[in-house]
């Protein structure tokens, strides 16, 4: 299964809320795990030249939108492999929501749990801990919500901090950039309509 299929049966059994089309078998998820998705219109409208799907490139991120049944779900995403690996290291999703960003960083095993990703965007101050909501095949997931404030550092910086402390070793920061996210951000919202 590839790591586009495997995130998105993850976050569909989390969130109900993808970026792009799920393999068959995560097509059919419990109505319980199916919260309200905040980038879906009510009824959806064809995207460019009436593709079902697509996905664009707008720095270092990928826009993804589908068409699911009657639903338009679209999101952002950026993953970091290892170069020697080839491996996943970790990856993020998120969507626009009103004026806030939600998503999930999907980071790797072998770090300590009740320590925490502290988040900071380039030289600013590091926020508070976030918990790890839990570990699945794929990685260890964190829910992670932005608000104005937050999305507008985001938008004018380069690097997005991700403090962790690996297991049996000290802390070690992960950086997302951060290049590109602006017009990914406005891409998304304009398909998302």
């Amino acid at each position: 299964m590839s790591f586009r299929s495997l995130f998105a049966v993850v976050l569909l059994a989390l969130y109900g809320t993808l970026a792009w089309t799920p393999s068959a078998s995560a097509q059919a998820p419990r109505p319980a795990e199916q919260p309200a998705a905040p980038a879906r219109t009510p009824a959806a409208s064809s995207l460019p030249g009436g593709a079902t799907s697509l996905q664009e490139t707008h720095g270092d991120w990928v826009v993804s939108c589908a068409l699911r049944g009657a639903a338009k779900r679209c999101g952002l995403t950026q993953e970091h492999t290892n170069q020697q690996t080839r491996q996943r290291v970790f990856a993020v999703e998120l969507t626009p929501v009103g004026d806030k960003v939600e998503g999930v960083l999907l980071l790797p095993f072998g770090l300590v749990l009740d320590q925490g990703v502290a988040l900071q965007v380039d030289d600013q101050a590091e926020g508070q801990p976030l918990r790890f909501r839990t570990c699945l095949m794929a990685g260890c997931l964190v829910q992670v919500t932005f608000d104005a404030r937050q999305a507008a550092a985001l938008r004018g910086g380069t690097a997005l901090k991700m403090r962790v402390t690996p297991e049996g070793s000290p802390s070690t920061v992960l950086a997302i950039s951060l290049k590109g996210l602006g017009a990914a951000l406005d891409r998304t919202i304009a398909l998302a309509r």
